[in-house]
């Protein structure tokens, strides 16, 4: 039988009308159950987990444009760059692995970026069949001036930073429990 949880900071002797979902723990590899008073409240947009995160993802995305303007790279292209500024030479997979991207998604952006010298393209001897992604002298030398763009957005966010870390931690926990969650269901 589930054990039922008490909403944070709520005391569960206390009885009460609750606006949020009450989770209750399951066995190890089951779905924990979620109930509401409301059978309408779980599709609320202010009781969504996605909602917020869709918000965060595109107002991320539109706070890094002028900044990114500045060094003539989108959004994509800016964190294909960090991938190879990281490790120089990755395929288009290892670009992908680290990005959560599939190849046809990758592929126009660095296009892109071999169009603007940032990058060149070579074929691996192993495979000829594999890209290498190589950093031209261009795109080197851009780095560090865009190693000054995620500390002036920090400062345009304007939390404490170990509020930030903290954030960052849970993102890349859920990222895992999801990439988990959706390879089993690719099986």
């Amino acid at each position: 039988m589930p054990v039922p949880l008490a909403p944070r900071g709520q005391d569960p002797a206390v009885s009460g009308p609750v606006t949020v979902g009450i989770a209750f723990v399951a066995p190890p590899g089951q779905c924990a159950a979620v109930s509401t008073p409301d059978d309408g409240d779980t599709l609320k947009l202010d009781e969504q987990l996605c909602v917020p995160l869709y918000v965060a993802s595109r107002l991320v995305t539109q706070a890094y444009r002028p900044l990114l303007d500045r060094l003539g790279l989108t959004y994509p292209q800016f964190v294909v760059m960090m991938v190879l500024w990281e490790s120089d030479g990755a395929s288009v997979r290892e670009i992908g692995e680290r990005l959560s991207l599939d190849s046809g998604t990758l592929t126009p952006v660095l296009k892109r970026l071999v169009a603007a010298e940032l990058i060149f393209q070579e074929r691996t001897s192993d495979d000829s069949r594999s890209l290498r992604n190589v950093l031209a002298p261009r795109g080197l030398a851009l780095k560090a001036e865009a190693a000054r763009v995620p500390g002036e957005l920090l400062c345009a966010v304007d939390l404490p930073m170990d509020d930030l870390v903290q954030l960052r931690e849970q993102l890349k926990q859920l990222i895992a429990k999801l990439q988990r969650h959706l390879t089993v269901d690719d099986e």
